[in-house]
């Protein structure tokens, strides 16, 4: 995975209210961190792949799924 110079060591992850009680479909989101919304699947690999989402890109993104 590229470095992108954020610390995610101490993250603490917040799983989506839609994700299911039996372990999938699991959205999470790492707060607070003032300059990204680090978003991962944890269902797949919770050490794996992180999203970097910039503050206004992911309120709007969340805006558009209430549709």
């Amino acid at each position: 995975m590229a470095s992108t110079g954020i610390d995610l060591s101490n993250a603490v992850w917040r799983r989506s209210s839609y994700s299911n009680g039996s372990g999938g479909e699991c959205v999470e989101v790492a707060a607070p961190h003032p300059d990204v919304v680090p978003v991962r699947d944890s269902k797949k690999d919770q050490d794996g792949s992180v999203l970097l989402f910039r503050p206004l890109a992911w309120t709007a993104f969340l805006g558009s799924l209430k549709g």
